[in-house]
């Protein structure tokens, strides 16, 4: 009887919890075990051999350090960097000008908001094809504008010349990003207390003191949750670079994700390629560290 009270004592304390469970399944299946199976990987000797059958030898860090004296692996750090670096920046720059024009009521602002959100919500090999057909060299239709109004005097292939094509994929990443950063922007800035702005008004103060004493100290908390979404998700990006480049011309648009494609699909080294996309998730790791250092300073203050 003792024990049958016990366990239906657990049961009632427990019957809470049962709700957490499908939430925990989906974590465990699709979060922590791959997590875990692609660490085992990248501890071991895994070809196209014995990917199935066969013998996996574990050799500890050896597949890390092969991935990092890797001089390409270089490469694409830097253009990584580059990539996430540039599109941060100019889409959250653009995306703030167009959510303070946004903030404003003017007719037709809530369907121009709609139309900008089309970049957005188009899947991604929709919007690298368009761009790949826009900026070919051959018949694009940015050569086509340049050269009409007297920029250029000559066509450039700016996806197939290493000057250009890393640009040209930041550029189109840059397009895609601008109406995310806007959403969360624009959604921060209605936040805001008016009655702040019409003291600021009452003192004489325009709007260029509003926006750098008012808008941008009461917005820290929302750039910093926008800089750390996007540089996650631009640091990610694989579709894009293999829809447009795959990596080239001369390894130009090289990522470090698509890198990790290749290691493991294209060279069947299975081992380097979870090597690198655990070296990936460690430097995001680090990141969100940065991030959450920042973020209890501001509480803490």
């Amino acid at each position: 009887m003792l024990k049958q009270k016990k366990f239906k004592k657990f049961l009632e304390e427990s019957k809470d919890y049962t709700f957490l469970l499908p939430a925990g399944l989906f974590l465990l299946f699709f979060l922590i075990y791959p997590i875990i199976f692609n660490f085992n990987l990248s501890i071991r000797d895994v070809n196209i051999s014995n990917l199935i059958h066969g013998e996996r030898k574990v050799v500890g860090i050896t597949n890390y350090i092969t991935v990092l004296k890797d001089p390409i692996f270089m490469k694409a750090l830097i253009n990584s960097i580059l990539f996430t670096l540039g599109t941060i920046l100019l889409s959250t720059s653009i995306g703030f000008a167009f959510a303070l024009f946004f903030n404003k009521s003017f007719p037709g602002h809530k369907w121009m908001r709609s139309v900008l959100l089309i970049a957005w919500m188009t899947p991604i090999i929709i919007i690298g094809t368009i761009f790949k057909w826009m900026l070919s060299g051959e018949n694009g239709v940015f050569n086509d504008i340049l050269m009409n109004i007297g920029i250029l005097s000559e066509p450039i292939y700016w996806l197939t010349d290493t000057k250009t094509a890393l640009l040209s994929v930041t550029l189109t990443n840059i397009w895609i990003s601008i109406p995310f950063s806007m959403v969360i922007i624009l959604s921060g800035l209605q936040a805001l207390p008016e009655d702040v702005y019409e003291a600021a008004r009452i003192d004489g103060a325009n709007k260029v003191r509003q926006f750098f004493y008012i808008t941008l100290p009461m917005m820290k908390s929302t750039l910093l949750v926008l800089l750390m979404l996007g540089v996650i998700f631009t640091f990610k990006v694989f579709d894009l670079i293999y829809i447009m480049t795959a990596g080239g011309p001369s390894d130009a648009t090289q990522v470090i994700p698509f890198l990790a494609y290749q290691l493991s699909f294209g060279m069947y080294r299975f081992g380097e390629g979870a090597a690198l996309s655990n070296i990936s998730f460690i430097l995001i790791g680090l990141l969100a560290l940065v991030y959450l250092y920042f973020t209890r300073k501001d509480e803490v203050m």
